[in-house]
């Protein structure tokens, strides 16, 4: 990997484990729906001129009912349900959370297209049940107040992005990524539209909120996508998704630095056995000669 490529990845891995720094800091003041329609909306509007100078246009065309069901099983669904949760868990917890989507991808792509698991992939996606389960046994807690529901609904968000890579893997395979991601954005952002008109905050919300929203929209989803399309054409598809096991550790770090979170032991040992799981789920760590 050139020192060109290995920038992009530590950049890409550093923004998008600042993407639930931003959610945690905006969220309070836009609620889930609302700051979740700025972030597509926004990366959106910051795409559209790129695929327009690109003539990526009449792709999206095209291809929309796809482009409608990534958009809304790659976005709309986890970004609110990442959105949700974070008005109750820290970005640290989110970001490890995030690591495990890999191991969905495969669980759906076995269940979906039959994909062949050998043992090590397997073995990968137990570890990484098991690391889900070390991250948030001491967060269940479904009492008044308690944070049970934004549990559930963090580790339920790579579960969409799992089957949206396979539904794109089987519908929108031939698709260029520029045209996939800004057709997305547009899609999810329509489809989140409705909501957000009516859960629209009564109270305006603080110049910082705003700060974070159009960071979290620009940086960490318009511009990390055209970083991310990058990486895959530079390094390929698995040198790509290696930032996979880069974004907690940054995710972890922002949130104790700015947000002064506790890095617990549940989070710890989870991150690593998650990330253990993940690398044999993606076939990474494969038995030597």
């Amino acid at each position: 990997m050139r020192q060109r490529d290995l920038l992009d990845l530590l950049v890409l891995a550093a923004v998008w484990g600042g993407s639930f720094l931003f959610m945690r800091l905006a969220v309070a003041d836009f609620g889930p729906v609302a700051l979740i329609e700025l972030r597509v909306g926004l990366a959106a509007l910051f795409l559209l001129p790129i695929a327009l100078w690109r003539g990526k246009i009449p792709i999206i065309r095209r291809h929309w009912k796809s482009l409608l069901v990534v958009g809304t099983l790659n976005a709309a669904v986890p970004f609110l349900l990442y959105a949700y949760a974070a008005q109750s868990l820290g970005a640290g917890f989110l970001s490890v959370a995030n690591a495990v989507t890999p191991v969905w991808g495969a669980v759906v792509g076995w269940l979906w297209f039959k994909d062949r698991l050998p043992w090590m992939r397997s073995l990968g996606l137990m570890i990484g049940l098991v690391g889900i389960v070390v991250l948030v046994w001491d967060k269940l807690h479904f009492q008044d107040g308690g944070t049970g529901p934004a549990v559930i609904a963090a580790i339920s968000a790579p579960i969409f992005y799992g089957i949206a890579a396979n539904w794109t893997k089987r519908f929108l395979s031939g698709v260029d990524a520029l045209a996939n991601a800004t057709g997305s954005m547009i899609a999810a952002s329509l489809v989140l539209l409705p909501l957000a008109i009516s859960a629209w905050p009564e109270t305006p919300a603080s110049g910082s909120a705003w700060i974070a929203t159009i960071l979290l929209a620009i940086v960490c989803t318009g511009a990390a996508y055209i970083v991310f399309f990058r990486l895959i054409a530079n390094v390929g598809p698995t040198g790509a998704v290696s930032v996979t096991f880069l974004v907690p550790i940054f995710g972890v770090v922002w949130g104790a630095w700015f947000l002064d979170e506790a890095i617990t032991p549940s989070i710890g040992a989870g991150a690593a056995i998650i990330l253990v799981g993940t690398a044999l789920a993606l076939g990474l760590l494969k038995k030597r000669a």
